[in-house]
């Protein structure tokens, strides 16, 4: 028989194992159903940590961007959505370069949406923010949408919306409820 510190140990050690590379059925075929909505952080950056001092908003040199990596990632997810005939009808991002780039690599298109954009910097605007992508997510119906809605943001806006932290590239796969909310049903770490 196992004692607690032996079961703790071995839940801990799988809560911090990695994500699979793949969403194993039935996932799959949830995701091609539609009226889900997928929040992405951005891939990779270049580095890890904020934006250098100084940055400006409209002017993507200033900022923290992706890497190469980051690039192939964003690339590779898209890619792999695809390849599994998961319909994407809407891709929203954080006006900040890194995630603009990411939904161009990936999805091939991104609609900038100022309330997925960083509040790092200015913590006042985390209630407004969060509320305002909460209120758009539980609002969606997979009637009007047509197949799954991408939002790519940042960690700070994933943490504030879900509780949880996500690496770069990972998304949270949200079902909405129709009225005001939503519930995690799925994590793609692709």
């Amino acid at each position: 028989m196992r004692t607690r510190r032996e079961f703790l140990g071995a839940a801990l050690a799988l809560a911090a194992a990695p994500r699979a590379l793949a969403v194993e059925p039935p996932g799959w075929d949830l995701l091609r159903k539609g009226g889900l909505v997928f929040l992405m952080r951005h891939a990779a950056t270049t580095v890890a940590g904020a934006d250098p001092k100084g940055f400006r908003l409209g002017e993507c040199k200033t900022q923290l961007n992706l890497s190469d990596e980051g690039r192939a990632q964003a690339r590779r997810a898209g890619q792999l959505i695809a390849d599994q005939k998961v319909p994407i009808a809407r891709v929203y991002t954080s006006p900040w370069c890194r995630c603009r780039e990411t939904g161009i690599l990936a999805f091939g298109r991104a609609e900038d949406w100022e309330p997925l954009g960083t509040f790092f910097y200015e913590p006042a605007h985390e209630q407004d923010f969060t509320q305002r992508v909460k209120g758009r997510i539980g609002n969606y119906s997979s009637r009007e949408m047509g197949g799954n809605i991408v939002m790519i943001t940042h960690n700070t806006n994933i943490a504030s919306l879900t509780r949880l932290s996500v690496a770069p590239g990972e998304i949270v796969v949200l079902r909405p409820d129709g009225c005001c909310g939503f519930k995690v049903v799925e994590r793609l770490d692709l």
